[in-house]
């Protein structure tokens, strides 16, 4: 875990998963910018590069356990959506999108898991 240039988290402010996010780089010594989701959600096309360099599957971003996710029945939905689709509804509201999102030279995690987070720091 070397070299932690332009490691950037992207985050809700009042989110517990965010915060212990924060905390465990904050441990590790990390420097990191910080962006708030809710205040500059992420574009159509910057979502589209981080799926794309997270490797991960799409239903991923997604914040499955968000009132916007449930009111807009999205786990019904989503399977009929095409990725572009999924993609140009994320942009739309930051409280969609799952989060902390990780942002590395190595890749992108999103949520908060440790092992994936070593991998890419």
């Amino acid at each position: 875990m070397k070299n932690h240039q332009n490691v950037q988290m992207i985050c809700y402010p009042k989110c517990s998963t965010c915060k212990k996010a924060e905390d465990y780089l904050q441990s590790k010594g990390i420097t990191y910018s910080y962006r708030d989701i809710k205040q500059e959600n992420p574009t159509y096309e910057e979502l589209q590069a981080l799926y794309q360099k997270s490797r991960l599957p799409l239903k991923r971003f997604f914040n499955t356990s968000g009132m916007a996710y449930r009111a807009l029945e999205l786990k019904e939905k989503l399977p009929s959506m095409s990725e572009e689709e999924q993609l140009r509804l994320l942009a739309t509201d930051g409280m969609l999108v799952k989060r902390p999102i990780l942002i590395t030279q190595k890749g992108v995690a999103v949520g908060f898991r440790i092992n994936e987070w070593e991998i890419i720091l």
